[in-house]
């Protein structure tokens, strides 16, 4: 099955929405010569996975950073050391701050991050569930919290799955704004 230009990644029942998600943003990108690095800790490298799932992903997919461990975020992605001592990782300035960082170091016109508690236990004062996502691009930062039920599993990928989507919105709001720029406006 084919989206656009780019072919549907194939996967489990489970990771059909993600990889779904995956190549509607990679063929936004592709189409406006964009690129995009991803920055992640309680996803694991599983957005980076979904994307290079897609053939025709390196068009547009410049790379990722797996931060893990609090330190990482700090002292590969640029997040402020004092900002994580006294609020922790799971936060939504944390979140902005990966996306941002990981832009800047792989030279990326986009970066996405996620950044949360998948379990067993809470983090940072953070109950399970508790995630943040974020966007960093050319239209400025957005970013969004999330409480999510269900196994670690399920956490994970629905994660995954929204920070994609809020790429996604991203991507299609600012391509109707250059429509409307290069159109002399509505």
């Amino acid at each position: 099955m084919r989206r656009g230009n780019l072919p549907v990644a194939e996967g489990g029942a489970g990771t059909a929405a993600v990889a779904g998600v995956a190549t509607d943003v990679l063929r936004l990108l592709t189409e406006s010569g964009q690129t995009l690095a991803v920055a992640e800790s309680l996803t694991g490298g599983m957005v980076a996975a979904e994307l290079t799932a897609v053939p025709g992903a390196s068009r547009s997919f410049r790379g990722s950073v797996t931060a893990y461990a609090t330190e990482l975020k700090h002292r590969v992605l640029g997040v402020d050391a004092g900002l994580l001592a006294a609020e922790g990782a799971v936060n939504a300035q944390v979140a902005a701050e990966m996306a941002a960082g990981v832009r800047r170091v792989m030279g990326a016109t986009w970066g996405i991050a996620t950044t949360g508690v998948a379990g067993p236990d809470p983090q940072d004062g953070q109950p399970v569930g508790t995630v943040f996502v974020a966007v960093d691009g050319p239209g400025g930062r957005k970013t969004a919290r999330l409480r999510l039920n269900g196994s670690r599993a399920e956490i994970r990928r629905e994660s995954a799955r929204t920070v994609l989507e809020l790429l996604s919105s991203q991507l299609r709001e600012n391509a109707r704004g250059q429509d409307t720029e290069q159109n002399g406006g509505i």
